[in-house]
């Protein structure tokens, strides 16, 4: 396995680019890369040039997460200003725009079938649940409070919820948090199912591998600077990979589940091999701290290798080739 540097574009934005995500290809349309940044914009690019398509505003402060719906059609942008806007993708006109609290809207990811979007809830220590049909809020998952905690204890605050993911066929739900901790839910249920131990900082990124593949695995990146490999049904860490100077701030999984990738504030990206348990490639494209890294999805006429796209606080894109 192996990425080829293709491209990088300089000032893709104006601020820090905190977010990245693949908007699938459709029937009309090749896949976009979605971007968001502090400079209060996501933006949609070509998946081969990196020219711009289009920019999406309407926020007031800076955008730190960005989700695309798997059928490629829609996608939202989540802002410290507390809201969700969910936009059309291809006329950019807004379809619904959601509130929350102050500190309570961070990463967020459509469910494979489309119905539900979940977003990390911050201090709310929970993750809330939105129809896609109605855009309600459907349900809020609850991080348990440990045992002999009153609700005035101050280490409550630890279980700030900055990273979630879907498992492969939607029936699960993880979420990473402040204090290290990953909590699994099943959401048919809305019942929490258990905690994932062993890392000691916080989880700002988690990934399932691929079905047909072991979609038990669950993939994480933490400010430990360890990417672990959980069997998230049977509550086992079987891998731990260190490598990173520094935070690891994203992971991402290829979609033959071959490779992981993970962006760091060691200012590299890195390309690892699960089953070796380590990395085989460090790449030093950026100047600055790599917040985003995403593999492009199968799919789409005229697709000829596999992409990964990786942004930063220099405030570029980078694109490389994976085989």
């Amino acid at each position: 396995m192996k990425l080829v540097w293709l491209k990088s574009l300089e000032n893709a934005h104006d601020d820090s680019v905190w977010a990245a995500t693949w908007i699938p290809a459709t029937d009309e349309s090749p896949a976009l890369l979605l971007t968001g940044s502090l400079d209060e914009t996501a933006r949609l690019w070509s998946p081969d040039e990196l020219t711009l398509v289009r920019t999406n505003t309407g926020h007031c402060l800076g955008v730190v997460s960005v989700a695309a719906h798997p059928s490629g059609k829609i996608a939202a942008t989540a802002s410290i200003d507390s809201f969700i806007r969910v936009f059309d993708v291809e006329s950019n006109n807004t379809i619904a725009t959601l509130e929350a609290p102050p500190s309570e809207v961070w990463q967020m990811q459509f469910n494979p079938r489309g119905t539900t979007l979940a977003v990390a809830g911050g201090g709310s220590a929970s993750v809330k649940l939105w129809d896609t049909a109605e855009w309600q809020l459907v349900a809020t998952l609850s991080i348990p409070r440990p045992e002999g905690l009153k609700p005035s204890d101050k280490s409550g605050s630890k279980k700030f919820v900055l990273s979630v993911a879907w498992s492969p066929d939607g029936r699960q739900l993880a979420c990473g948090s402040m204090d290290g901790t990953i909590s699994i839910f099943d959401v048919a249920r809305a019942k929490f199912l258990h905690h994932l131990e062993g890392h000691c900082m916080p989880v700002r990124s988690l990934v399932y591998s691929p079905a047909p593949l072991d979609s038990r695995v669950l993939i994480s990146g933490s400010d430990d600077g360890h990417v672990h490999m959980y069997d998230a049904e049977g509550k086992t860490l079987f891998a731990s990979m260190s490598g990173h100077a520094s935070w690891v701030l994203s992971v991402d999984v290829s979609p033959d589940g071959a490779a992981i990738a993970t962006g760091s504030s060691d200012k590299t990206v890195r390309l690892w091999d699960p089953k070796m348990r380590a990395a085989v490639q460090t790449l030093t494209n950026h100047t600055d701290q790599v917040w985003g890294v995403a593999f492009r999805p199968p799919g789409g006429t005229g697709v000829r290798a596999g992409r990964l796209a990786s942004v930063s606080d220099d405030k570029g894109i980078s694109l490389y080739e994976y085989s």
